[in-house]
């Protein structure tokens, strides 16, 4: 492209065209932004305006030139620092040609204070070699307590830092008892104290979680949470630890090392204790669970109670219904009796009329007689009798014995 527009360039210069004002600076554009790729530029601040669109506008210039600055709110916006006349820095930025003016300028992409260059140097060379042996690993980091019986914090005495924290640990579990472990957390040699103070309350081990916190400020602020001996002696720490160095937008050694990190020392705080509140409303919560649900279950047997007592007969009704049973029962059975006593009686009655009928002595009234002879055999014919047998007569009345004088076939 950049061959491309270096040849577009060369023909339109060397053939006889007039240029117009916006075809000029397009092209002067064109093959500024094609020359120069992203760079690091250092000057001191000048002319700085923070436009109403949040775009900051400011030239940069050194002893002998200046050069005129753009940073769209896009971008300034992640800076947590704002500059100020005077200020020396450096912009990581593109170089540019406003057509409507013509004017040349550098459009800043990131903006940091001067010198920071070989700190974050530093910091980023720190971290690729822990980095590298482990020490941000997630395998080694510690759980923190749910319930912790005691907390320390390592940190200044005077810090505002620690105010927040004790303010923050007060509010939501105030039953527990805090351990400080003071040390000087920015100058000369606080890196070591530091180190020295994690150290103390592992050996100690009189805490079940260790805040290491600071307030916020410049990356030289927090460098000394930046430090190598600082890093290892987190890593060595046997307490479970929390970070808690700077705002949201800063990030040290410290916060990779750390068992968590927290984006402020609040935070940290919070990170650190369960919410004395949370855990009253939880409670009052389960004690309404537990009400409903014993409202429930004393409902559910309320209900199985009068089912069975739907169920349950007292004794007096058993008896006034095994009463009520027994007059039925010896009802139907007298009534059973009757019922079978009349057929008897009938059938008894036509028994006696058919005996009646097949009554000899009856068929003897109408003036028949019973033949029988001395041994009572009846004698129905005359071939049983011989002349001189002596037999006997039944009568309707009265019987007479006599003798057969002659017989008759």
């Amino acid at each position: 492209m950049a061959e491309l527009t270096s040849n577009l360039t060369k023909s339109l210069l060397t053939e006889k065209h007039v240029l117009s004002v916006s075809e000029l600076n397009r092209l002067a554009r064109n093959l500024l932004e094609q020359s120069f790729p992203l760079f690091w530029v250092g000057g001191e601040v000048s002319n700085l305006t923070r436009a109403a669109s949040g775009h900051w506008y400011f030239s940069l210039k050194d002893a002998g030139a200046q050069a005129r600055c753009v940073m769209f709110k896009g971008r300034n916006s992640y800076l947590d620092w704002v500059p100020k006349e005077g200020d020396k820095v450096e912009a990581r930025c593109t170089v540019t040609l406003y057509e409507a003016r013509g004017d040349f300028q550098l459009t800043v992409e990131f903006l940091q204070r001067a010198g920071l260059g070989a700190l974050f140097e530093a910091f980023e060379k720190l971290k690729a070699k822990l980095q590298q042996e482990g020490l941000f690993d997630a395998i080694f980091k510690q759980t923190l307590p749910t319930y912790p019986q005691k907390i320390g914090i390592v940190t200044s005495p005077d810090a505002a830092a620690l105010r927040d924290v004790l303010t923050t640990l007060k509010r939501r579990m105030p039953s527990i008892p805090v351990i400080i472990y003071p040390t000087p957390v920015q100058g000369k040699g606080a890196a070591n104290l530091i180190a020295n103070a994690i150290h103390q309350a592992s050996s100690r081990a009189e805490c079940d979680v260790l805040i290491i916190c600071r307030g916020g400020g410049s990356i030289e602020d927090l460098w000394q949470f930046n430090e190598e001996i600082v890093a290892r002696a987190i890593a060595d720490c046997s307490i479970p630890t929390i970070s808690g160095v700077g705002h949201e937008t800063d990030f040290t050694i410290c916060d990779f090392v750390a068992d968590i990190r927290a984006a402020t020392p609040t935070a940290a705080a919070e990170l650190a204790t369960p919410s004395r509140e949370g855990l009253l409303n939880r409670l009052q919560q389960m004690h309404q669970q537990l009400g409903k649900n014993m409202q429930y279950l004393l409902a559910q047997r309320a209900q199985t109670l009068d089912y069975l007592a739907r169920r349950l007969i007292s004794p007096l009704q058993q008896i006034t219904q095994q009463k009520i049973q027994l007059e039925q029962s010896a009802y139907r059975l007298n009534a059973a009796i009757n019922q079978q006593l009349r057929n008897k009686q009938q059938n008894l009655l036509r028994l006696s009329q058919n005996l009646s009928h097949l009554n000899p002595q009856a068929v003897l009234s109408r003036g028949y007689a019973f033949v029988q002879d001395k041994l009572g055999n009846i004698i129905n014919t005359s071939e049983q009798l011989t002349a001189g047998d002596e037999v006997s007569l039944s009568f309707g009345v009265g019987s007479a014995d006599a003798t057969i004088n002659k017989t008759k076939p």
